[in-house]
């Protein structure tokens, strides 16, 4: 699926960050959703590749990067934790600055990263997400039928992991096997990945341990930074179907967190890249060649 990429695995100071790189040009960093790995990327990267030196990378704990175990207080899946893997993976890469987009979870740590190392992030794209900061303030029976693993992933060790592990494969093919043309917007090729990687007992641990995370320590890194807004160009796309993208003025939330936002919705379902990778790639492509 990554034709002329080479795969690397590189060691960073918290985890061995897998990846692949392929391409000429200024250097772009994908970064991706739950649960999902890379992979997602697949038809998006080799167009991009054509303009960008793109890397597509695992998150920890994801894919085939290091998984860790977790922590009391969740900082190993800390976004400031994930985000630090993806700045020393670039680095070794020799990229110190870069473009950055993330989907999804990917998009949470993209948005950590730029706050923490705003010398690196020359510009950020973040696809279907608002701040998790915001997130848990607008908590609602819409938002909680919407979003419900946020809610069933954070419970404590080792309650989901073992309901997980009782099906793993259902409980990851189920989160793409649902619309008219899911078949074809995942190929079985992908799906199998993300099974593959997603139903190893240790990533289901911190998969489940990113989302513990994400409502205990990040929430905490948050409201310390809170008054320090993103502050390169920003793009954000959104679903027009999803959650969010139904429930909230998605650009008038991210002013709060951010000084340069602008974008829109995009007219596809939750996975932006996948349902939709030629438009996708328009409007990255635009966004960061963009002077």
């Amino acid at each position: 699926m990554f034709e002329g990429f080479e795969e690397k695995k590189v060691g960073t100071s918290g985890a061995a960050i897998n990846l692949v790189v392929g391409g000429n040009g200024p250097p772009l960093l994908l970064l991706h959703g739950y649960p999902q790995s890379h992979v997602m990327w697949h038809k998006v990267a080799p167009r991009l590749a054509q303009d960008f030196t793109v890397v597509a990378a695992d998150l920890r704990g994801y894919g085939d990067s290091d998984k860790p175990g977790g922590d009391p207080e969740h900082y190993t899946y800390s976004k400031r934790a994930m985000a630090r893997d993806q700045v020393e993976a670039m680095e070794s890469l020799g990229f110190t600055t870069f473009y950055l987009a993330g989907h999804d979870r990917g998009a949470r740590v993209s948005h950590r990263l730029t706050k923490d190392n705003p010398e690196r992030v020359l510009k950020l794209a973040t696809l279907d997400i608002i701040p998790t900061h915001r997130m848990f303030h607008i908590v609602n029976k819409e938002m909680a039928a919407n979003t419900f693993h946020w809610f069933f992933l954070i419970q404590p060790y080792d309650f989901p992991e073992r309901v997980i592990g009782a099906d793993a494969d259902y409980f990851i093919r189920h989160s793409f096997q649902r619309g008219e043309n899911w078949q074809e917007v995942f190929p079985e090729e992908a799906i199998s990945e993300y099974v593959r990687c997603s139903t190893e007992p240790a990533t289901i641990h911190a998969i489940c341990e990113d989302y513990r995370a994400g409502a205990s320590i990040d929430l905490v890194h948050d409201e310390e930074d809170f008054a320090n807004k993103v502050t390169c160009p920003h793009l954000v796309l959104w679903s027009d179907r999803g959650y969010v993208g139904r429930t909230q003025d998605v650009l008038g939330v991210w002013s709060d967190y951010s000084n340069n936002a602008g974008g829109h919705s995009m007219p596809s379902g939750h996975y932006i890249a996948e349902e939709l990778p030629e438009e996708t790639c328009v409007e990255l492509r635009d966004f960061f060649l963009a002077p």
